[in-house]
């Protein structure tokens, strides 16, 4: 913690995205004083920008990566029985493209997937009949045999947030809009500069260990901020998704092959609409600019057009975004083939402060990537507790009962008087911390201004009170998904009550 006697914390944070709080989190629950800071808002960039999947990583298995799909589909359970509400799962539905990978070798594939990970709530693959299934009727005719297996949904930003919640009540502190912006060693400690984005106020905090958590920014961050400069190159991977109306019924998804070998993925999002991506494109320059090109948005069109009835043109994309990962260079020049695995890297002189580099990773594996970097720093602080995280769930997710099912029902009944799909929408979001939020709530005047969408100012409130949302963007794309369903001038009202708030 930063505390007004200048005491050194144990270990500061340089990213307020997925990595960066699950370590943060992590360290926290085993005594370490942790600061977070994150120039921006949390999963205000890659983590907030992803196809929302905790999954093993089907395709991975072509590149031989057994070791990280095997965590990730260890880590698919857990991470499903720790955030029950942000995370469900999700049943895929592939159409063999016969022109393609070979059926022998989807088996193959399918049967590996089912056992290296250890599945145990999760139905096995199976083989589906296009011409009799349902799943099968917004496909094309030609395609007859298809496969089905299962994966996991997320909300990204909220698992992110999650994991900032639990760190604050493990004493934690999280300080958003607050850039760093220098550092150098003294000796055993880092003297860290580190200026408000808000109103340029700037401090210095000492600590006795940073990690540099800044996704695509790690590179930019070491040299910058550090003087230090990449051992290895990081390869910088663009995956743009778009939205579109609803494609099919059903709360299925599907993943298609493609001739260049890529696969996508089209899922159900937000009631109305269909999530459809990713490309894997190489980018250089500040990440922050970044952004989904024409190209892009016309190849995601026909690669989901070669497959459905209905056909998708660009003129019907309703939203688009990008993500940039940060990947380790392991010498592929395929940009789908480069690993999606982490490397920690941990810069130690003797008698000198350490900095450990995150490099890589996925929202599937953040939980095991956290406690591998405690393993790295472990002997820096004698004594530190053990691991803990695997069976402590987020906050939310300590749902009663047995499931999510049965909680959105007692939830109706306890606020009889609400509208049942909000209700709905806030048990997806904050789990057990509905409650909290509703308390006192016996009919909708309570929940105060209505700004359209189901966005009422009591959950605005909360947001702000309890998540450090600070904008309508904070709120409508990242703490809710709100904006895909509110017209312009709502957003625009809700920015102008926003702003009387603070």
């Amino acid at each position: 913690m930063v505390n007004s006697s200048g005491a050194p914390i144990d270990m500061l944070v340089i990213g307020g995205g997925i990595n960066g709080l699950g370590i943060a989190r992590d360290a926290a629950g085993r005594g370490l004083g942790t600061l977070v800071c994150e120039r921006g808002d949390l999963a205000g960039a890659t983590s907030s920008a992803s196809t929302k999947l905790v999954h093993g990583g089907l395709r991975y298995l072509e590149h031989y990566e057994f070791r990280l799909v095997r965590e990730a589909l260890a880590e698919r359970e857990v991470l499903l029985r720790l955030a029950p509400h942000l995370i469900r799962p999700l049943r895929f539905i592939m159409p063999h493209d016969r022109h393609l990978r070979p059926t022998w070798m989807i088996r193959a594939g399918l049967f590996l997937y089912d056992h290296l990970g250890g599945r145990r709530s999760l139905p096995a693959s199976s083989a589906v009949d296009l011409r009799h299934d349902t799943v099968g009727v917004p496909l094309r005719p030609e395609y007859a045999k298809g496969f089905a297996y299962s994966d996991c949904w997320v909300d990204d930003a909220r698992l992110v947030v999650a994991n900032a919640l639990d760190l604050r009540r493990l004493g934690g502190k999280v300080l958003t809009r607050t850039a760093v912006t220098a550092a150098a060693r003294n000796g055993k400690l880092w003297q860290v500069s580190l200026r408000d984005q808000r109103n340029g106020a700037t401090r210095t905090v000492s600590a006795r260990l940073v990690v540099n958590a800044a996704g695509p920014w790690v590179g930019q961050v070491l040299a910058q901020v550090f003087g230090l400069s990449l051992a290895r190159d990081i390869i910088l991977v663009k995956g743009s998704h778009i939205v579109v109306p609803r494609l099919f019924d059903g709360e299925h998804a599907y993943i298609f092959q493609h001739p260049d070998r890529r696969v996508i993925f089209a899922i159900p999002y937000e009631e109305r609409f269909t999530l459809v991506g990713t490309t894997d494109i190489t980018v250089s320059g500040d990440p922050g600019t970044s952004h989904i090109e024409p190209d892009e948005i016309e190849y995601l069109c026909q690669a989901v057009n070669r497959y459905f009835v209905r056909q998708t043109t660009p003129a019907d994309v309703i939203w688009r975004y990008s993500g940039v990962r940060p990947l380790y260079d392991d010498g592929t020049s395929d940009p789908s083939a480069i690993t999606r695995d982490y490397v920690l890297a941990l810069d130690a002189p003797p008698d000198a402060a350490p900095l450990l580099n995150i490099f890589g990773g996925k929202i599937t594996t953040y939980r095991r990537l956290a406690e591998h970097a405690l393993d790295k720093i472990a002997p820096l602080f004698p004594g530190l507790k053990g691991p803990w995280t695997r069976a402590t769930p987020l906050p939310g997710g300590d749902i009663d009962g047995t499931g999510m099912a049965e909680f959105r029902d007692r939830l109706r009944r306890e606020f009889a008087a609400l509208d049942p799909a909000l209700l709905d929408d806030y048990a997806g979001r904050y789990g057990s911390r509905t409650r909290a939020l509703l308390a006192g709530a016996t009919a909708m005047a309570d929940l105060g201004r209505d700004f359209g969408a189901r966005l009422y100012a009591r959950e605005v409130q909360w947001l702000m009170r309890e998540e450090w949302a600070e904008t309508a963007e904070d709120v409508l794309w990242r703490r809710t998904k709100r904006g895909l369903h509110l017209p312009a001038s709502g957003a625009a009202a809700l920015a102008a009550w926003m702003a009387q708030q603070n």
